[in-house]
């Protein structure tokens, strides 16, 4: 099972479908993913972190930046 840190809350979440899951058979979900940003930014978001992105127009670096300062 492969982890990887959330570039918002840096929390560590699960990724399947890793090599490791073949041998353990753990089939649960993937607890992030990465996304592109409107400004062409890559980042690595926990589901709970893309939930909080603005919803109004498309994210941007910065407001991933604020997911970190973000006391919610």
């Amino acid at each position: 099972m492969a982890k990887r840190r959330c570039d918002g809350c840096e929390t560590k979440v699960k990724i399947a479908g890793g090599i490791g899951d073949l041998w353990s058979f753990d089939f649960s979900p993937t607890g992030g993913m990465i996304l592109e940003l409107a400004d062409g930014s890559e980042h690595f978001l926990c589901l709970d972190c893309v939930d909080k992105l603005p919803d109004d127009r498309e994210p941007r670096a910065e407001d991933v930046a604020a997911l970190t300062t973000d006391p919610e």
